[in-house]
């Protein structure tokens, strides 16, 4: 066999090793720990001590092999020492039971645990055993309850307690003497809750799974340290503590005086602070921060429950808020805005709620989830537009639709809508004039100022001193004189608008009117004929099952996306918008319609230019289409 000295550092052979076993797994580290050849309980205390005297049984019949417990003295300080013990052969796991006490085991720690409060001896305690001894025998002497007294106890004891784990800590079977003011880890231990097997078994269905579990455990020294569980590493030579069990000891003597040191500075009032505060402090839970979308993506989805009024208090609560809307109107005050905006509100809840019910009653729910679910998969607008999933939800529409009027709750829900609708609309009026008020506010405050009123009174006195009875009688210095002087107070009135934030689009006119002898009922009939054929081309390509199939999917995606979509939900609901007006401009760009567009187009144009001079352009019979200012409210919404 081939020995590397950890002393010569430098030797290639060392290098290797040491690169090896600071990338090990976590699973590597749990064999480590498990190792046949590893330092037990009695090898570190029998290396620590000056003295050593093993105490036995727990006065209640039967001494416990698989825990083994006594006083020692490490340079002069009297310590409680109590370990699980595991052997080194076959022989003697099974006269130690492997590490896994039964409640006699636990009982006598406990003993010990009181003996050392009484005495005031500090408690070190060593944890490496697979879990707590669960056969038939165990269960029928309580040991569920002598790991939940132990427990219980811990938490009470005016001793310091220092806890470390040399191997492997499972489950309540390590916790039972575990609850600690300090927890150490040797650096290949491992402190788990279910072994990587057992975890693997459950959640993967095979043992062979447990390196995977290792990792999503987190059982190992630097992971539990990072969690605040664990509260110091102990090193271990290269190649773990089984290559030089006196060097390991020599650490966990050193990290034992280091810490008590810390813990007897403390009173007993502190003491008993410091390991409840240790143990409530761990998970570091936060509440009020969004949780990573990542993490969500398998959570249940939180239930609101939504209680659902009853029709005669709901016509109670809207008769009352019809009430507060008249009186407003009446007395020319603003209707209750926060209060039509919280019925709003409610309404649609209990909207939501009806469709629920009904979508129940008729025995759809499952079908609607399993849509979802199929919907929610889909990664691609192609896969979206996939005529099996479009057929679906169509056919699903259509069931939904006709059956609704046999819903139990229809009346409920279509009375309900119906005032959603009316509310909705009301509150609709009621920004809309609350808007125009603020308009006209500002229009007059424009119109207001000296400066403007000074320049439109002058202006006045030389149109009455030109003695010109219209606009087109005036000179064209004292006409561009007005048209500058519009000019001005259109972009003061866009200022205006704009400080109440508003979108503000100028739209001027390039084309001249006709005089006032030319006429535009010659073309009327043609352009509302050419119109008709536009709207009705639009029409049928709106109609046609590709657009409602696109304008479906739409809807789908921006729902998927909700308030904050990501960029990809972004790309995918432009690229569907993109594809819709496609469809719509190819509609209204045939080549029969551009005829006669271009037809109509030439004959108005002529018609212009009959009724202008030989220049070409308007004279005395010419008016102007003045500018005109187009407010932007959001969608649908527009105020000129």
């Amino acid at each position: 066999m081939l020995v590397v000295s950890t002393s010569n550092s430098s030797h290639p052979l060392f290098q290797a090793l040491k690169e090896l076993y600071a990338r090990l797994i976590p699973i590597q580290r749990v064999n480590i720990a498990r190792h046949p050849n590893r330092p037990t309980f009695l090898d570190h205390v029998f290396s620590i001590t000056d003295k050593f005297v093993e105490l036995h049984g727990d006065r209640a019949g039967y001494d416990d092999p698989a825990i083994v417990t006594g006083i020692g003295t490490i340079d002069g300080r009297r310590y409680m020492f109590i370990g699980q013990q595991k052997g080194r052969n076959t022989k003697e796991n099974i006269q130690r039971n492997f590490g896994m006490p039964t409640p006699h085991g636990y009982r006598k720690a406990l003993r010990m645990m009181y003996y050392a409060d009484h005495h005031g001896f500090p408690i070190v305690t060593f944890i490496d055993t697979p879990g707590a001894y669960a056969d038939l025998k165990s269960e029928e002497l309580g040991q569920g309850e002598a790991i939940a007294h132990n427990l219980r106890t811990m938490f009470g004891l005016k001793v310091p307690i220092v806890s470390i784990v040399i191997g492997e800590g499972g489950s309540g079977g390590a916790l039972a003497i575990g609850c600690a003011n300090k927890l150490l880890m040797l650096e290949n231990a491992v402190f788990y809750v279910a072994s990587p097997e057992a975890c693997a078994a459950i959640l993967w269905k095979s043992a062979k799974a447990s390196p995977k579990a290792a990792e999503k455990l987190r059982i190992t020294a630097p992971e539990l340290c990072k969690l605040q569980i664990c509260d110091g590493i102990i090193p271990e030579p290269l190649g773990g503590a089984h290559s030089d069990p006196a060097w390991t000891s020599q650490q966990i003597k050193a990290a034992i005086n280091e810490t008590m040191d810390e813990l007897t500075a403390m009173d007993t009032e502190e003491l008993l602070k410091h390991r409840m505060l240790k143990f409530r402090k761990l998970g570091g839970f936060q509440e009020g921060v969004p949780v990573d979308p990542k993490k969500k993506v398998n959570m249940k989805k939180k239930e609101q429950t939504v209680r659902s009024t009853s029709k005669a208090e709901l016509e109670g609560e809207v008769e009352k808020l019809k009430q507060q809307i008249l009186k407003a109107k009446e007395s020319s005050n603003k209707p209750p805005e926060l209060a039509l905006k919280d019925m709003i509100e409610k309404l649609k809840k209990e909207v939501d709620h009806e469709y629920s019910e009904a979508i129940k009653a008729m025995g759809l729910k499952d079908r609607l989830e399993m849509l979802k679910e199929e919907v929610s998969k889909v990664n691609s607008w192609d896969q979206l537009m996939n005529h099996v999933i479009m057929d679906k939800i169509e056919k699903l529409r259509h069931e939904f639709n006709q059956s609704l009027s046999a819903a139990p709750n229809y009346t409920t829900l279509k009375y309900k809508l119906d005032m959603l609708k009316e509310f909705s609309k009301a509150k609709s009026l009621s920004e809309a004039a609350t808007l125009k008020q603020e308009v006209n506010k500002k229009f007059n405050e424009v119109l207001a100022r000296p400066e403007i009123n000074e320049k439109l009174e002058a202006l006045k006195c030389e149109v009455q001193n030109s003695g010109s009875s219209s606009f087109l009688d005036l000179d064209q210095g004292l006409k561009d004189k007005i048209l500058n002087m519009k000019k001005e107070i259109e972009l003061e009135m866009i200022n205006a608008l704009e400080s109440l934030g508003l979108d503000v689009e100028v739209v001027k006119s390039n084309a001249k009117v006709l005089s006032e002898q030319t006429s535009l009922s010659v073309f009327k009939n043609k352009v509302d004929n050419l119109n008709e054929e536009i709207n009705k081309r639009i029409e049928n390509v709106v109609n046609s099952s590709e657009l409602k199939n696109m304008i479906e999917s739409l809807k789908l995606e921006i729902a998927k996306a909700g308030k904050k979509p990501d960029i990809e939900s972004k790309s995918k609901i432009e690229a569907i918008q993109q594809q819709i007006k496609q469809r719509l401009s190819e509609a209204i760009s045939s080549s029969e319609l551009k005829g006669k567009h271009e037809e109509l187009k030439a004959e108005i144009s002529e018609a212009i230019e009959s009724s202008a001079g030989t220049d070409g352009s308007l004279q005395k019979e010419t008016k102007y289409e003045e500018p005109r200012l187009e407010i932007n409210l959001g969608a649908n919404r527009s105020f000129s």
